[in-house]
């Protein structure tokens, strides 16, 4: 028996950035994924279409639950809406965050600009608060919620109002192109299933006559 060497997490985290194989190979896998639905082109489409969405939230680690909920509320096909989650990875959620955060802020009414450096620091800050707080009362240390209200100023709340309208775009784009593919495909893949279900059952017909003719 040969036992598989668990990964460290130095590798997880090298794969997470840049996946076993490469992003083509992971995108084409999803794609493939997507096409072998058991549901019709416009249910795994509004699927995509969730998950989309969801990617353009600031709802990190929640990203699948939030695809899930907006497909199962849209009746999509949850799994769709989960493999669509795909477009949000490390290659696009920086671009994600900022054009939403600075959309957030123009809609809000605040002009200042939040670019992606000051997004992790602020993050990376309120998240030490944020653990600090939750030891202070076994600790003795002193609760301060300064860095995790100007993150929650700053970016949630401008990432989560800037982040509907190019999310609503996104999934509007991917629903329109996504439907007429998989109703293609489909077809396409039924109208080879019936041919190859007739070419066998032409075989099965030709077998028995063939054996009528011996007896």
């Amino acid at each position: 028996m040969f036992k598989r060497n668990p990964r460290s997490y130095l590798r997880i985290i090298a794969e997470f950035f840049y996946p076993r194989g490469g992003w083509y190979r992971a995108s084409r896998y999803v794609i493939y994924r997507v096409r072998r639905l058991p549901d019709p082109a416009h249910r795994i489409s509004r699927g995509i279409a969730a998950g989309i969405f969801a990617s353009f939230t600031p709802f990190y680690g929640l990203h699948f639950l939030t695809a899930a909920i907006l497909s199962w509320t849209i009746r999509g096909n949850v799994l769709a809406s989960l493999l669509a989650t795909f477009i949000g990875n490390p290659l696009t959620f920086p671009l994600i965050a900022e054009i939403s955060v600075n959309l957030g802020n123009a809609m809000l009414g605040q002009p200042s600009s939040v670019h992606l450096p000051e997004i992790i620091s602020q993050t990376a800050a309120a998240t030490t608060d944020f653990w600090s707080n939750i030891k202070a009362p076994f600790t003795g240390g002193v609760v301060d919620w300064t860095n995790l209200s100007e993150l929650y100023d700053r970016v949630f709340l401008p990432y989560l109002v800037g982040c509907l309208f190019p999310g609503i775009v996104a999934a509007t784009i991917g629903y329109a192109l996504s439907n007429p593919v998989i109703h293609a495909y489909q077809r396409r893949r039924i109208k080879k299933l019936k041919e190859r279900y007739e070419k066998r059952l032409r075989a099965a017909r030709d077998e028995a006559g063939e054996a009528q003719k011996k007896t």
